[in-house]
């Protein structure tokens, strides 16, 4: 995963990312989780009509796949 630089337009998603699988608090972190994905499938919008680096496109469908294997696990967890 690629540094955050504040001047940096896609460092929300990564910063919400971050947040997102870093979060302890069980009662936060699908909220978190689904924050991130929203932020990240926004900016993989934008880079679909505004053009973007390979880089951030193969970051964003990592970091996608990783939030809803994610979100999958702690639902799985919580029905067991």
């Amino acid at each position: 995963m690629q540094t955050v630089c504040a001047s940096d337009p896609n460092a929300d998603w990564i910063t919400l990312y971050r947040a997102a699988i870093h979060e302890t608090d069980s009662q936060l972190i699908l909220q978190r989780v689904s924050i991130a994905e929203t932020a990240a499938l926004t900016r993989r919008r934008d880079l679909f009509h505004l053009g973007g680096t390979q880089e951030e496109k193969e970051s964003l469908e990592d970091a996608l796949y990783a939030l809803r294997a994610f979100r999958s696990a702690l639902q799985n967890a919580r029905a067991a």
